[in-house]
């Protein structure tokens, strides 16, 4: 019995004091005096025996709830770098179940989901039980229980008012249990508010009514790629451990363009988001909105907001979105102003599959140039404005494939080998749980990338050729680290001087790669920038 007792008090300690962050899961985390523990105990001595377990029952259900919302936020944290968000986050946990699908297979995905469910009921019903059985102590022994309640209610106040504590953001006068609480419930209210605020801002737009031929008339015969890297963030040019490397790349591929006639400038965008949810980030910029969540992103494809695919399409450009990523049925194509959506099912690839890369970088620019830009006449067609995902640098980042000759790629068959010798080096097994291999497959993935975005550039560019690259985000915090920015780099890329003459009022560095000291941007602000800047 006293066995039992003393684990019923560590999980409603645990329920009560515990932090929602891996980072933060310290000892010093649970040396606290939870206030929450106190009330508690008061309200069982005051109440009879009948609203006492009706209590002790809510109260369980109630800690049971945190716990398993802890748990989620941990996750979140994880791979987000942000708690679960009640109100928007649903499409995130069946991207993360896609994710463990990728990793472990579609047996390791289905026991994530039971052991999950299975995870959440016992801990609601333990520690409801452990609620029950401590308050039945407390009725049991009250005498010692209210002379304890008294004299740790004085410790409390004295603790707080000396602010002790004994680990960082953890005071051991403790009511984090119910600050929680409180903010997941004000979170509902800030996110249904959300929805007039966010009424308000898409209502305003400068650019909404600008006839097609007073738009992007400075681009006017150019082909125009908007190229997201996926987790290309700032930790990939400043992080001491991604930095010579990735540096390097960029650096030989300044070079080589110099020699080809182009230039670059670079600056940096604050992403909507971080670690994931690649959507938002492609819509904030497309749009020139906030899209920091679901609710956003699905009132904005039900618009008719301008988006930058749009005004190319109003000013007699051929919009195409090239996303090798997306395995379904894809609405939201329309929305955003497409006339031709390429996707993992029409790019024709006859390869296997990299981990979450349906196919790689190389492939996926191959089959664009092929459909869209030497497959159709100059002369014969309307200038064109691509929207393009390139995803082999997606996590789990392993394996990477290599850059070939652009003449060998074909229908993709030619990359099985790749995967194949990976598999055979044990490379694409466990990739997420050794967070130094992690690491280093980060940083070779966006190498292979941006080498072979560049690579594109040289073998397929041209005078009429307007390359915009950006990272979507930065990449998970098993990466970067706890508390890194939201910044990703930006680069714009042309031969034609008088493209890059037009950005001179944005303040960029010259090269491919942002300094520290480059302008930021909040993502949003890009598309009237870029539209103010080449319209007349």
């Amino acid at each position: 019995a006293g066995v039992v007792t003393a684990l019923a008090v560590l999980l409603v300690l645990w329920a009560l004091v515990a932090p929602n962050e891996l980072e933060r899961l310290t000892p010093g985390a649970f040396v606290r005096l939870p206030l929450e523990a106190l009330l508690g105990v008061a309200l069982a001595l005051a109440l009879p025996a009948r609203p006492r377990r009706v209590l002790a029952v809510v109260v369980g259900l109630g800690l049971g709830l945190l716990t398993i919302g802890k748990a989620v936020d941990m996750g979140f944290y994880a791979v987000l770098a942000r708690p679960f968000d009640p109100m928007f986050d649903w499409a995130s946990v069946g991207a993360g179940v896609e994710f463990i699908q990728t990793e472990y297979g579609r047996a390791g995905a289905i026991g994530a989901v039971v052991a999950a469910g299975v995870l959440a009921g016992t801990v609601l019903v333990a520690v409801t039980l452990a609620v029950l059985r401590l308050a039945r102590l407390v009725v049991r022994h009250d005498v010692a229980a209210r002379r304890a309640v008294a004299v740790l209610t004085v410790g409390w106040v004295a603790l707080a008012a000396a602010g002790v504590r004994l680990a960082p953001d953890a005071p051991v006068a403790a009511s984090s249990a119910a600050s929680l609480a409180y903010d997941r419930v004000l979170g509902i209210g800030t996110g249904l508010r959300d929805r007039e605020v966010f009424a308000a801002e898409l209502a305003v737009d400068a650019f909404a009514d600008t006839p097609g031929a007073d738009l992007l008339t400075g681009l006017r015969g150019k082909d125009v790629i908007v190229a997201f890297v996926e987790s290309y963030g700032r930790d990939a040019v400043e992080d001491p451990e991604f930095a010579p490397r990735i540096g390097a790349v960029l650096d030989a591929g300044n070079r080589r363009l110099a020699a080809a006639g182009y230039a670059a400038r670079s600056g940096f965008l604050t992403s909507s988001t971080a670690g994931g949810n690649s959507w938002l980030a492609h819509a904030t910029l497309l749009s020139g909105l906030w899209i920091n969540n679901q609710q956003r992103y699905r009132r904005l494809v039900d618009s008719d907001r301008l988006t930058l695919n749009r005004a190319f399409r109003r000013a007699d450009w051929r919009t195409v979105a090239v996303m090798p990523g997306i395995t379904r049925a894809w609405p939201e194509g329309e929305f955003f102003g497409n006339d031709r959506v390429y996707d993992s099912r029409n790019l024709g690839y006859q390869g296997r599959q990299f981990a979450f890369g349906t196919m790689p970088d190389q492939y996926t620019l191959s089959a664009f140039e092929r459909a869209e830009r030497a497959g159709r006449a100059a002369a014969d067609r309307k200038p064109l404005m691509a929207e393009i995902a390139l995803i082999s640098s997606h996590g789990p980042w392993t394996p990477v494939p290599r850059l070939i000759d652009w003449a060998d790629v074909g229908d993709g068959s030619v990359f099985a080998a790749q995967v194949a010798a990976a598999e055979a080096a044990g490379q694409p097994a466990g990739g997420w749980r050794d967070a130094t291999r992690v690491r280093a497959a980060y940083r070779e993935a966006i190498e292979y990338s941006l080498e072979t975005l560049l690579s594109y550039v040289q073998t397929h560019g041209g005078d009429d050729l307007v390359l915009v690259f950006l990272g979507d985000h930065q990449p998970a915090p098993i990466v970067t680290g706890a508390g890194a920015s939201r910044d990703v780099p930006i680069t714009i890329v042309a031969r034609d001087r008088a493209v890059l003459a037009r950005t001179a009022g944005w303040g960029w560095q010259d090269g491919l790669k942002p300094g520290p000291t480059a302008p930021v941007w909040p993502m949003n602000a890009f598309r009237d920038r870029f539209l103010a800047a080449f319209s007349r």
